[in-house]
Protein backbone atom coordinates (compact mmCIF):
# COMPACT_ATOMS: atom_id res chain seq x y z
CA UNK A 1 0.00 0.00 0.00
CA UNK A 2 1.54 3.46 -1.15
CA UNK A 3 0.65 6.61 -0.45
CA UNK A 4 1.23 10.49 -1.94
CA UNK A 5 3.97 12.10 0.43
CA UNK A 6 2.98 15.84 -1.55
CA UNK A 7 -1.13 15.54 -1.49
CA UNK A 8 -1.96 18.81 -3.04
CA UNK A 9 1.20 21.15 -1.94
CA UNK A 10 2.01 24.00 -4.26
CA UNK A 11 5.44 23.31 -5.49
CA UNK A 12 7.63 26.17 -7.53
CA UNK A 13 11.12 24.09 -9.14
CA UNK A 14 13.38 26.84 -10.67
CA UNK A 15 16.01 25.64 -13.71
CA UNK A 16 13.54 22.67 -14.35
CA UNK A 17 13.56 22.09 -17.60
CA UNK A 18 15.90 19.59 -17.80
CA UNK A 19 18.49 17.77 -15.40
CA UNK A 20 17.99 17.14 -11.80
CA UNK A 21 15.37 20.10 -12.13
CA UNK A 22 13.07 18.26 -14.20
CA UNK A 23 13.45 15.03 -12.18
CA UNK A 24 12.58 16.66 -9.02
CA UNK A 25 9.13 17.79 -10.97
CA UNK A 26 8.55 14.48 -11.94
CA UNK A 27 8.57 13.11 -8.46
CA UNK A 28 6.94 15.85 -6.76
CA UNK A 29 3.93 15.44 -9.52
CA UNK A 30 3.93 11.36 -8.85
CA UNK A 31 3.77 12.58 -5.15
CA UNK A 32 0.41 14.74 -5.70
CA UNK A 33 2.01 17.85 -5.93
CA UNK A 34 0.95 20.89 -8.27
CA UNK A 35 4.27 21.69 -9.57
CA UNK A 36 5.40 24.96 -11.57
CA UNK A 37 7.96 23.79 -14.33
CA UNK A 38 10.16 27.40 -14.25
CA UNK A 39 13.10 27.86 -16.29
CA UNK A 40 14.70 30.38 -18.14
CA UNK A 41 13.85 27.75 -21.23
CA UNK A 42 10.27 28.89 -21.55
CA UNK A 43 9.70 26.31 -24.17
CA UNK A 44 11.92 23.67 -22.24
CA UNK A 45 9.72 24.58 -19.02
CA UNK A 46 6.42 24.15 -21.40
CA UNK A 47 7.45 20.59 -23.10
CA UNK A 48 8.06 19.13 -18.99
CA UNK A 49 5.22 20.70 -17.69
CA UNK A 50 2.53 19.63 -20.86
CA UNK A 51 4.58 15.89 -20.27
CA UNK A 52 3.43 16.03 -16.84
CA UNK A 53 -0.33 16.64 -17.74
CA UNK A 54 -2.87 18.69 -15.26
CA UNK A 55 -0.26 18.57 -12.22
CA UNK A 56 2.29 21.03 -13.67
CA UNK A 57 2.11 24.33 -15.31
CA UNK A 58 5.11 26.07 -17.01
CA UNK A 59 6.72 29.67 -16.16
CA UNK A 60 9.36 31.70 -17.48
CA UNK A 61 12.03 32.27 -14.71
CA UNK A 62 15.00 34.23 -14.69
CA UNK A 63 16.02 33.73 -11.41
CA UNK A 64 19.16 36.51 -11.55
CA UNK A 65 16.07 39.29 -12.51
CA UNK A 66 14.15 40.31 -9.34
CA UNK A 67 11.07 40.98 -11.58
CA UNK A 68 10.66 37.84 -12.86
CA UNK A 69 10.49 36.45 -9.40
CA UNK A 70 7.66 39.08 -8.03
CA UNK A 71 6.12 38.26 -11.00
CA UNK A 72 6.36 34.74 -10.51
CA UNK A 73 4.96 34.72 -6.82
CA UNK A 74 1.70 37.27 -7.53
CA UNK A 75 0.91 34.45 -10.34
CA UNK A 76 1.54 31.57 -8.23
CA UNK A 77 -0.50 33.33 -5.12
CA UNK A 78 -3.54 34.25 -7.71
CA UNK A 79 -3.88 30.99 -9.15
CA UNK A 80 -3.14 28.87 -6.16
CA UNK A 81 -3.71 30.91 -3.08
CA UNK A 82 -0.38 29.79 -1.55
CA UNK A 83 3.19 28.31 -1.72
CA UNK A 84 4.19 25.37 0.15
CA UNK A 85 7.81 24.56 -1.55
CA UNK A 86 10.34 26.61 -3.05
CA UNK A 87 13.61 24.83 -4.72
CA UNK A 88 16.23 27.02 -6.17
CA UNK A 89 17.70 24.49 -8.25
CA UNK A 90 18.82 26.64 -11.12
CA UNK A 91 22.81 26.96 -11.70
CA UNK A 92 25.49 27.18 -13.93
CA UNK A 93 28.82 25.98 -13.90
CA UNK A 94 30.44 28.81 -16.20
CA UNK A 95 31.84 26.66 -19.04
CA UNK A 96 28.19 26.42 -20.79
CA UNK A 97 30.36 28.28 -23.75
CA UNK A 98 33.32 26.46 -24.01
CA UNK A 99 35.75 25.77 -21.31
CA UNK A 100 37.00 29.12 -20.12
CA UNK A 101 39.55 29.56 -17.32
CA UNK A 102 37.98 29.47 -13.87
CA UNK A 103 40.51 29.65 -12.07
CA UNK A 104 41.38 31.95 -8.69
CA UNK A 105 44.09 33.44 -11.21
CA UNK A 106 42.42 33.55 -14.59
CA UNK A 107 39.16 33.82 -14.32
CA UNK A 108 37.36 37.21 -15.40
CA UNK A 109 35.58 39.28 -13.08
CA UNK A 110 32.07 39.23 -15.11
CA UNK A 111 32.78 35.37 -15.56
CA UNK A 112 32.68 35.52 -11.85
CA UNK A 113 29.93 37.72 -11.23
CA UNK A 114 27.63 35.42 -14.42
CA UNK A 115 28.57 32.82 -11.95
CA UNK A 116 26.95 34.01 -8.74
CA UNK A 117 24.14 36.09 -10.29
CA UNK A 118 22.25 32.85 -11.64
CA UNK A 119 24.00 30.26 -8.47
CA UNK A 120 23.72 32.85 -5.43
CA UNK A 121 21.41 35.87 -5.75
CA UNK A 122 18.90 33.39 -7.67
CA UNK A 123 18.37 31.63 -4.11
CA UNK A 124 18.91 34.38 -2.57
CA UNK A 125 15.89 36.52 -4.43
CA UNK A 126 14.27 33.08 -4.49
CA UNK A 127 14.15 32.58 -0.77
CA UNK A 128 13.17 35.82 -0.53
CA UNK A 129 9.76 36.20 -2.41
CA UNK A 130 9.28 32.49 -1.26
CA UNK A 131 9.00 33.66 2.72
CA UNK A 132 7.10 36.23 1.93
CA UNK A 133 4.45 33.93 -0.12
CA UNK A 134 4.91 31.14 2.33
CA UNK A 135 3.42 33.71 5.20
CA UNK A 136 0.16 33.27 4.10
CA UNK A 137 -0.06 30.04 5.74
CA UNK A 138 2.93 30.01 7.96
CA UNK A 139 4.47 27.07 6.46
CA UNK A 140 6.76 25.52 3.92
CA UNK A 141 9.79 24.20 2.99
CA UNK A 142 12.51 26.14 0.76
CA UNK A 143 15.36 23.39 -0.76
CA UNK A 144 18.09 24.70 -2.21
CA UNK A 145 20.64 22.82 -4.32
CA UNK A 146 23.92 23.33 -3.60
CA UNK A 147 26.81 20.94 -4.22
CA UNK A 148 29.62 19.04 -3.34
CA UNK A 149 31.79 21.80 -4.35
CA UNK A 150 30.19 24.08 -1.43
CA UNK A 151 32.33 21.94 0.83
CA UNK A 152 35.66 21.66 -1.08
CA UNK A 153 37.62 23.87 -2.84
CA UNK A 154 37.97 23.41 -6.87
CA UNK A 155 40.79 25.32 -8.49
CA UNK A 156 39.68 25.04 -11.96
CA UNK A 157 35.59 26.16 -10.91
CA UNK A 158 36.65 29.18 -8.24
CA UNK A 159 33.51 30.80 -9.01
CA UNK A 160 31.06 27.82 -8.79
CA UNK A 161 32.71 26.46 -5.69
CA UNK A 162 32.56 30.01 -3.98
CA UNK A 163 28.76 30.71 -5.15
CA UNK A 164 27.76 27.07 -3.81
CA UNK A 165 29.30 27.77 -0.07
CA UNK A 166 27.33 31.22 -0.35
CA UNK A 167 24.45 28.70 -0.62
CA UNK A 168 24.85 26.31 2.17
CA UNK A 169 25.23 29.30 4.28
CA UNK A 170 22.36 31.27 3.20
CA UNK A 171 20.27 28.28 3.56
CA UNK A 172 21.41 28.63 7.50
CA UNK A 173 20.52 32.07 7.88
CA UNK A 174 16.85 31.39 6.09
CA UNK A 175 16.30 28.85 8.28
CA UNK A 176 17.46 30.80 11.35
CA UNK A 177 15.60 33.62 10.32
CA UNK A 178 12.31 31.85 9.67
CA UNK A 179 12.71 30.29 12.98
CA UNK A 180 12.67 33.68 14.53
CA UNK A 181 9.97 35.00 12.83
CA UNK A 182 8.05 32.04 14.30
CA UNK A 183 7.25 30.85 10.79
CA UNK A 184 7.20 27.13 10.31
CA UNK A 185 9.63 27.31 7.45
CA UNK A 186 11.98 24.95 6.77
CA UNK A 187 14.88 25.59 4.41
CA UNK A 188 17.92 22.84 3.87
CA UNK A 189 20.26 22.88 1.30
CA UNK A 190 21.49 19.21 -0.95
CA UNK A 191 24.84 18.90 -1.91
CA UNK A 192 25.26 16.77 -5.16
CA UNK A 193 28.10 15.51 -6.15
CA UNK A 194 28.79 13.04 -9.33
CA UNK A 195 25.38 13.24 -10.75
CA UNK A 196 25.40 12.29 -14.55
CA UNK A 197 23.25 15.48 -15.98
CA UNK A 198 24.01 18.00 -19.19
CA UNK A 199 25.92 20.07 -17.05
CA UNK A 200 28.06 17.68 -17.52
CA UNK A 201 28.93 17.61 -21.34
CA UNK A 202 31.32 20.28 -21.65
CA UNK A 203 33.61 18.46 -18.65
CA UNK A 204 33.19 15.35 -20.24
CA UNK A 205 34.14 16.37 -24.07
CA UNK A 206 32.48 13.72 -26.94
CA UNK A 207 33.90 10.52 -28.45
CA UNK A 208 36.74 8.21 -26.82
CA UNK A 209 37.49 11.28 -24.49
CA UNK A 210 34.30 11.29 -22.95
CA UNK A 211 34.30 7.30 -21.82
CA UNK A 212 37.79 8.13 -20.40
CA UNK A 213 37.34 11.14 -18.69
CA UNK A 214 33.71 9.34 -16.99
CA UNK A 215 36.16 6.05 -16.20
CA UNK A 216 38.53 8.21 -14.70
CA UNK A 217 36.58 10.55 -12.18
CA UNK A 218 33.99 7.00 -11.25
CA UNK A 219 37.73 5.67 -10.50
CA UNK A 220 37.65 7.99 -7.83
CA UNK A 221 33.68 7.52 -6.29
CA UNK A 222 33.86 5.02 -3.52
CA UNK A 223 30.52 4.00 -5.09
CA UNK A 224 32.27 3.59 -8.56
CA UNK A 225 29.66 5.24 -10.58
CA UNK A 226 27.56 8.24 -10.77
CA UNK A 227 24.64 9.08 -9.54
CA UNK A 228 21.19 10.01 -10.83
CA UNK A 229 18.66 12.76 -11.14
CA UNK A 230 16.13 10.68 -10.06
CA UNK A 231 18.20 9.63 -6.77
CA UNK A 232 18.72 13.68 -5.86
CA UNK A 233 14.75 14.01 -6.76
CA UNK A 234 13.68 11.10 -4.12
CA UNK A 235 15.89 13.16 -0.89
CA UNK A 236 13.88 16.27 -2.44
CA UNK A 237 10.78 14.89 -2.06
CA UNK A 238 11.35 14.01 1.68
CA UNK A 239 12.43 17.60 2.53
CA UNK A 240 9.47 18.83 1.29
CA UNK A 241 7.18 16.55 2.72
CA UNK A 242 5.99 16.57 6.38
CA UNK A 243 8.11 13.86 6.71
CA UNK A 244 10.80 16.41 7.28
CA UNK A 245 8.66 18.72 9.61
CA UNK A 246 12.17 18.53 12.26
CA UNK A 247 14.42 18.74 9.47
CA UNK A 248 15.89 22.81 8.93
CA UNK A 249 18.94 24.42 8.59
CA UNK A 250 20.44 21.39 8.01
CA UNK A 251 22.71 19.87 4.70
CA UNK A 252 21.99 16.61 2.60
CA UNK A 253 25.03 14.93 0.45
CA UNK A 254 24.37 12.91 -1.83
CA UNK A 255 27.73 12.39 -3.61
CA UNK A 256 28.68 8.08 -3.87
CA UNK A 257 30.74 8.89 -0.58
CA UNK A 258 33.15 11.44 -2.05
CA UNK A 259 33.19 13.59 1.03
CA UNK A 260 33.84 10.33 3.30
CA UNK A 261 37.52 10.05 1.95
CA UNK A 262 39.03 7.59 -0.32
CA UNK A 263 37.48 3.91 -0.48
CA UNK A 264 39.98 1.21 0.55
CA UNK A 265 40.49 -1.12 -2.78
CA UNK A 266 39.50 -4.88 -1.54
CA UNK A 267 41.78 -6.99 -1.07
CA UNK A 268 42.42 -10.56 -3.10
CA UNK A 269 43.02 -12.90 -1.01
Amino acid sequence: MTYARLPGKIALVSGAARGIGAAICAAFAREGARVIVSDLDGAGAERLAHGLGEAAFALTLDVRDEDHWRAAQAAILERFGRLDVLVNNAGITGFETGLAAHDPEHTTLADWRAVHATNLDGVFLGCRYAIQAMRRTGEGSIINISSRSGNVGIPGAAAYASSKAAVRNHTKTVALYCAEQGLKVRCNSIHPAAILTPMWEPLLGQGPARDANMAAFIADTPLKRFGTPEEVAALAVLLASDDAAYMTGAEFHIDGGLLAGAAAAPRSE
